[in-house]
């Protein structure tokens, strides 16, 4: 090692009170990244909104009367928010039974062709 070498890690140790000094951080390339990823958390909310709407059948309902439904919805009373809480959970309850049912019979499908994939039209919607 030089001379030089051995002044400049001697003195930044000395500085640092026998401390290695930290990488500076990228703020920039930071903030870009977390802006990333609330832009894919967004559309990922989005199109898992979309979907809800279309498993409860709320898609067939006239925009102006959903729209209405969802204005109202903050200002209902205390004990219809409970019952509709209530729906939602045994909404998502059967979801996941007949999902998991639904991934069973296209597995048994599968096999039963030979082939690893399901047949056109997948499984019936519950």
């Amino acid at each position: 090692m030089s001379l030089i070498e051995d002044f400049n890690n001697w003195s930044a140790s000395h500085l640092l009170g026998g401390q290695t000094m930290r990488k500076p951080r990228d703020f920039d390339s930071e903030l870009k990244a977390i802006g990333e990823r609330a832009k894919l958390l967004q559309e990922k909310k989005l199109r898992q909104l979309g979907e809800l709407a279309v498993a409860t059948g709320a898609d067939t309902l006239p925009i102006e009367t959903l729209a209405g439904a969802l204005l109202a919805a903050p200002e209902a009373e205390p004990t219809v928010k409970e019952a509709w809480r209530k729906r939602g959970v045994a909404f998502f309850q059967r979801s996941r039974r007949s999902a998991a049912g639904a991934s069973t019979q296209i597995a048994d499908r599968a096999q039963a062709s030979g082939r690893g994939r399901p047949p056109i039209g997948g499984a019936a919607r519950a």
